[in-house]
């Protein structure tokens, strides 16, 4: 329950709150711009209130974004987070107004506490007359007597954990820039696992105190910074030069070292990843282009990732951002950094050393970065997520094989039943940039930005009934749109609906479990029946007919049983290229009015068998769970 996955989950929630932090950036911002030449002399400092009241009640939103995000965005958890909050502040403060405060870890230990009460009592029952107090409802009671709890624990820990953070800060600047470097290169490692907000949580919102001139306190380099504290920003300016530079450098490396007839597309695609690391400093769609294909290459990026921020550290730089280190916020909160201006020739240098040892490494090693494969990992999603959300939903195992599904903003994070019944080879086909296997069914799949969208797509298709009828791929080869199959009696569906291949191995297997129905005499076409009365047609080549049976060979007979998968027949393709037309093979349903829905994906390369090539819904099928 507490191994990696849980982790994983508990970063996730924690990105949450950082939701709000820009606002507070942006408001400091309009503080600082000249409103007393407009007349408006309080506009200042309301701006001002305005930004670090976020901060200084973002105790309070971490509690209740961890709450929300660990318990599936249940309401009573979050109530409960924020009664606990308030319990907790008002016993201290009423204790000693100059002891403990309401902390980020203290938020997060209620958060977490909050999202167990949850998973814990929700199916709580209690005697009928105070079953309005029950279940769900359970958890804010529960909280309000642990958070009471908990604030005493913390009035006696409090001057042992004051200390203890104080030691914390000095231990961590007594190492001085080899603390920063292990801090950046560790930032980046577990970037790959999902993991690395939980790091940041320690050293932007735990390590290191300052009073402002208010009397509040402060903890932690990001709240320190935006407070006024001259020593914060030393965990933060460092990533500006990797997300600003480095990471588009590799972007464009990886544009210029495609394969010429795929250059193109790649060059939209990771242009755009380059402005959005550029701009917002999210940075996981080029890293994860990458990372599969060379980790060694990803160790390498992490160690001068590393080297990058101690440099910035010998060189007294301190900046800072509320969500990423992008040059939105390097402009935004630049009038509080110190030699800020820095970062920018650092940033050239390093973009430049990037850019030159990731071409010669793609190069020199042959990596199978996307631009040099047959099919690009990345892909254009726009406007297409519902139409491939059943397929990736099939990918992941179907909707049986899903224990909990989450997203943040680059990855969907998943707890499955069975983790084997991922296929990773689908995924990447429908436009994941990676698969990461954590162990005891925890899974991420790195679709970038649009993971959100996604997880919500899946969320609706697991909400209702509809049976989808799932296609694997009956070859190896290029997956085409039918309608280009140099047969007109294909291309113009008059035998059926569906989608074709062009093979490049000899064997036809089963796209889908049903039963053989027909086997053509020259041996060129099979028709099997599915349980939901789906009639399909695998047609090897066009003009096939005429070599009678010449280059084939069955491997089933009519009445049998198959399964996805299942091999049916072999074909010998250079005998086809001699006497065929075309290789092109047709996958059609001759009885496409029993379909109300279709679902392609895209038209790339495929392997055999490979799922989550096409999906249907059938009308009689969705109709009788609809009567249930």
């Amino acid at each position: 329950m507490y191994g990696i996955g849980y982790l994983q989950r508990l970063g996730r929630a924690m990105m949450l709150p950082m939701t709000v932090l820009p606002a507070a950036a942006i408001f400091l911002m309009l503080a600082r711009l000249p409103w007393d030449s407009l007349g408006w002399t309080q506009v200042p400092e309301m701006l001002h209130a305005a930004g670090m009241t976020i901060f200084q009640y973002v105790p309070y939103v971490f509690a209740i974004g961890i709450a929300l995000g660990m318990s599936n965005q249940s309401a009573m958890a979050g109530m409960g987070a924020l009664v606990a909050m308030f319990i907790f502040h008002v016993v201290t403060h009423t204790y000693d107004p100059e002891g403990v405060q309401p902390s980020m870890f203290a938020g997060a230990v209620i958060g977490i506490a909050s999202a167990w009460a949850h998973e814990r009592f929700k199916s709580f029952r209690l005697p009928e007359y105070l079953q309005f107090l029950g279940g769900s409802r359970f958890v804010p009671l529960f909280m309000s007597v642990l958070s009471l709890a908990f604030a005493w624990l913390m009035i006696g820990l409090g001057e042992g954990m004051k200390s203890w953070a104080v030691s914390a800060g000095t231990l961590v600047h007594s190492a001085g820039g080899f603390g920063v470097f292990l801090y950046g290169f560790l930032h980046r490692i577990l970037v790959a696992f999902g993991l690395h907000h939980i790091l940041n949580h320690l050293f932007w919102f735990q390590v290191g105190e300052y009073q402002g001139a208010d009397g509040a306190v402060y903890f932690g380099d990001l709240p320190r910074f935006f407070a006024g504290d001259e020593s914060a920003g030393i965990f933060m300016a460092g990533l500006y030069p990797t997300m600003m530079f480095a990471l588009p450098a590799v972007a464009f490396a990886i544009i210029h070292e495609a394969r010429e007839d795929l250059k193109p597309k790649t060059s939209k695609q990771f242009r755009a990843a380059a402005l959005g690391s550029f701009l917002t400093g999210i940075t996981e769609p080029v890293e994860f282009a990458f990372l599969f294909v060379a980790p060694y290459l990803f160790l390498v990026h992490a160690l001068l990732s590393g080297g990058v921020m101690w440099l910035v550290y010998e060189l007294d730089i301190h900046h800072g951002f509320a969500f990423s280190a992008g040059v939105l916020e390097y402009l935004v909160n630049l009038p509080l950094a110190q030699r800020g201006w820095l970062l920018l020739p650092i940033g050239a240098l390093t973009g430049l050393l990037y850019y030159v040892l990731f071409r010669w490494s793609i190069r020199r090693f042959q990596l199978a970065t996307p631009g040099r494969e047959d099919a690009s990992r990345l892909d254009d999603w726009a406007g297409d997520i519902p139409y491939r959300a059943p397929l990736i939903l099939q990918a992941l195992g179907g909707k049986e094989n899903m224990v909990r599904l989450e997203a943040c903003i680059t990855r969907l994070r998943l707890t499955l039943e069975d983790e084997s019944k991922v296929d990773v080879q689908s995924l990447r086909h429908l436009g994941a940039a990676g698969v990461i296997r954590l162990g005891g069914g925890h899974v991420q799949v790195v679709f970038g930005t649009f993971s959100e969208l996604i997880r919500e797509e899946i969320h609706k298709l697991m909400q209702t009934d509809v049976q989808r009828i799932q296609f694997h791929s009956p070859v190896q080869g290029r997956m085409i749109p039918l309608e280009e199959v140099d047969d007109p009696i294909f291309a113009e569906r008059l035998v059926g609906r569906g989608v074709a291949f062009i093979p490049d191995k000899g064997e036809l297997v089963a796209p889908v479990q049903g039963k053989i129905i027909h086997i053509h005499p020259s041996l060129h076409a099979i028709g099997l029946v599915t349980k939901d009365g789906l009639e399909v047609l695998l047609h090897v080549g066009i003009n096939t007919s005429q070599l009678e049976g010449k280059g084939f060979t069955a491997l089933v007979q009519m009445g049998d049983e198959v399964s996805p998968g299942q091999p049916l027949l072999k074909f010998h393709i250079p005998t086809l290229k001699q006497y065929a037309k075309s290789l092109e093979t047709p996958m059609v349903i001759t009885n496409s009015d029993k379909v109300k829905s279709w679902r392609f994906a895209p038209y790339k390369v495929v392997k055999k068998g490979q799922a989550a090539v096409m999906s249907v819904v059938v009308h009689e099928r969705e109709n009788k769970g609809a009567e249930k």
